[in-house]
């Protein structure tokens, strides 16, 4: 066996491993360090012993982001303001036609799962995402069948009894909403704005300190509304704005520039024709990888 066919394997299941990574992390650049890391365990294992390749790698990386997630705890108790998950800039195609995949690399599926214990959620996202057995989740958390049967049933039961509807995305609604949205916010159109956010729309802004954010999410279409004047039509001619749209986690966002500095994502989640929710991610640190696109995979 050699090196070359290492690298052939771990390649040929990157994208599935980097999503068991992304979904676990909620991080697209801690998962680059998994993977980084798991390669470098991965190639000096003897492949004579490995019988089957994805579920190994799929351990190797799940016990990987595992101990990265409790690494971090006390990072993110000290963390100022909302945390958001970092934004995935992705081919629309990856996920498009798997509603699963689509839904679990969603901000607020991601959200959802940030409420689960680490265990929890590599378990919740090993059986309910990538369909993986019991044995091999146990294996890969290092628990017993039995008790990862009930770590599963506790985190499914979480995750249903809080889980927000998902459907199918239209893409020319999609489209025409989020037209509307770009030309409404960067016109100060208050009243436009106002026809496009559902009346609980919530604003939820992550800065970790490092951006100018609110502190607290803002909820309320008015409020909203008036957030979004501001930022994108009463401050861009200042800051020399510049804006594109983009696909992150399956959902359309917009992109903000000030001359080549990258100022922030803010992710726009439609549900029944309205925007609930918007999700702007200006902490620099989460933006340093975003706009490199990701293939994922389950």
């Amino acid at each position: 066996m050699t090196t070359d066919e290492h690298a052939e394997r771990f390649t040929l299941l990157r994208p599935l491993l980097f999503t068991i990574a992304y979904e676990i992390l909620g991080s697209a650049t801690e998962s680059d360090d998994v993977l980084q890391d798991g390669y470098l365990r991965w190639a000096a294992v003897d492949l004579t012993t490995v019988r089957d390749t994805k579920s190994y790698l799929a351990r190797l990386v799940t016990r990987q982001a595992l101990n990265s997630v409790r690494a971090r705890t006390r990072r993110r108790e000290d963390y100022i303001g909302p945390w958001l998950p970092e934004p995935l800039l992705v081919d629309e195609h990856d996920a498009a036609a798997d509603i699963v995949l689509a839904e679990s690399v969603s901000m607020a599926m991601l959200m959802l799962l940030e409420t689960l214990t680490p265990s929890e959620r590599a378990v919740f996202v090993l059986r309910e995402v990538f369909d993986f057995d019991y044995e091999e989740i146990a294996t890969a958390v290092g628990k017993s069948v039995m008790t990862v049967r009930q770590v599963a049933h506790r985190a499914r039961s979480h995750v249903h009894a809080r889980r927000k509807r998902f459907a199918p995305v239209d893409a020319p609604e999609i489209t025409r909403i989020t037209e509307q949205f770009m030309t409404a916010a960067t016109t100060g159109d208050t009243t436009g704005l106002l026809s496009l956010l559902a009346p609980e729309v919530t604003w939820t802004a992550d800065s970790g300190g490092k951006a100018t954010a609110a502190r607290r999410p803002v909820v309320g279409a008015d409020k909203v509304a008036a957030v979004l004047v501001n930022l994108f039509h009463t401050r861009r001619p200042a800051v020399d704005m510049r804006i594109e749209t983009v696909n992150c986690n399956n959902m359309p966002a917009m992109v903000a520039y000030r001359g080549d500095l990258l100022e922030g994502v803010f992710l726009i989640e439609i549900l029944d024709g309205k925007i609930t929710n918007l999700y702007a991610i200006r902490n620099p640190d989460k933006l340093t990888t975003v706009t490199v696109p990701r293939r994922i995979s389950r």
